[in-house]
């Protein structure tokens, strides 16, 4: 590829490169996706038909319904504490939020209060989170980080926060059970296009690793998820509260190179034209969940999206929604309620996993 043909991130990206040497694939995918001037989610419409890729809450307002309802009842489970709050990770259009305070309506008591706080990187998603909420009638308070929330009652949920984490990822290299491991990192060849090269250095911790690892099997680690989870258990610990986790990926850790781009809703090549598509990676659950059992807290999951939502009374909220609307909504609601819930698809790929302060009872929909 010719210099003139390079996205800005990529000559920022090569000229790194030249001056220090191959990087991380996880430093790779921050700077593609949050580089302030460059990055995918500062310079992208990201979501819709006239983005890269759709979420759950956009294609059926029966998940964020369900999700609130989820909530509500958490709520409730904590003592109903007078103020709380209720923090989103990663909010996308704010469509997920804006459906969950819709249902939350039932209960006056929630909404009087709840303290929402949106965790936003991105001042492109900001703006259209303001705009879709500028009438909730409620408190919202947009941070940077789940620091940036104050202490007390909390209830969390995060919906395709995680697979937009870092990750690292390590290939075995021989034919040997004890062969070493390499990390695989952004490189360049010799006309300075990105490729993928390998760490001259042996990778050595197993931890997390399963058996039957085959030469060239690769294994992907997140600290940086960890750091999360680390952060929810800090918070969970001091007080009562749960966080909910909904995201694609795998529910034992296992071998395979999940990082993938998505374009114009379909795969796109992970080093072309960084900074223009978005960059994702599956999430391993396995993990997540050995993490926050470490730290001290209740662990329910991971089941599969369409299991869960199909416990928390989905078929019975499309029915009542059909009963009130036309022909042709009626099928939209359908469809897009039956794609949730695909056990081909995203019911099955998407996972639901429940983090809760130690001593907590069994959520809905982990039953």
């Amino acid at each position: 590829m010719s210099e003139a043909e390079r996205t800005p991130l990529e000559e920022r990206l090569v000229k790194l490169i030249e001056d220090h040497g191959p990087i991380r694939v996880g430093d790779f995918m921050t700077d593609v996706l949050v580089h302030p001037q460059h990055g995918y989610y500062s310079t992208q419409a990201a979501l819709g038909a006239t983005g890269d890729f759709t979420t759950s809450p956009e294609i059926s307002q029966i998940f964020g319904e369900l999700v609130g309802s989820w909530l509500v009842h958490a709520w409730e489970s904590i003592g109903a504490p007078s103020a709380f709050s209720l923090v989103e990770m990663g909010p996308g259009r704010g469509t997920l939020m804006a459906d969950i305070l819709r249902v939350a309506k039932v209960r006056p008591a929630f909404l009087k209060a709840v303290h929402v706080y949106m965790i936003e990187a991105s001042g492109r998603m900001r703006y259209a989170q303001k705009r879709l909420l500028h009438d909730a009638g409620i408190r919202i308070t947009w941070a940077d980080k789940l620091e940036d929330v104050p202490p007390g009652p909390v209830l969390m949920v995060a919906n395709e926060f995680f697979d937009c984490l870092p990750i690292r990822q390590f290939i075995r290299t021989a034919e040997r059970s004890d062969s070493p491991w390499r990390e695989r990192l952004v490189g360049l060849d010799e006309e300075k296009n990105l490729v993928f090269v390998l760490s001259q250095d042996a990778y050595t911790d197993r931890e997390g690793m399963p058996q039957g690892a085959q030469p060239e099997s690769i294994f992907e680690i997140s600290a940086e998820s960890g750091a999360v989870v680390s952060e929810i258990a800090s918070r969970l610990s001091e007080t009562k509260g749960r966080a909910l986790i909904i995201d694609y990926g795998h529910g034992r850790s296992g071998y395979g190179d999940t990082l993938q781009a998505m374009r114009d809703h379909k795969p796109w090549p992970v080093l072309k034209t960084p900074g223009l598509a978005d960059l994702t990676a599956h999430v391993d659950f396995a993990a997540l969940a050995r993490h926050a059992r470490r730290e001290g807290l209740r662990v329910d999951g991971p089941v599969r999206q369409g299991d869960f939502l199909e416990r928390l009374g989905l078929k019975v909220r499309l029915e009542t929604l059909e009963k009130a609307a036309s022909d042709s909504a009626r099928e939209n609601l359908r469809s897009g309620a039956l794609r949730l819930v695909d056990p081909k698809g995203m019911g099955s790929l998407f996972k639901v996993l429940s983090l809760s302060s130690p001593g907590s009872q069994v959520p809905p929909g982990f039953e």
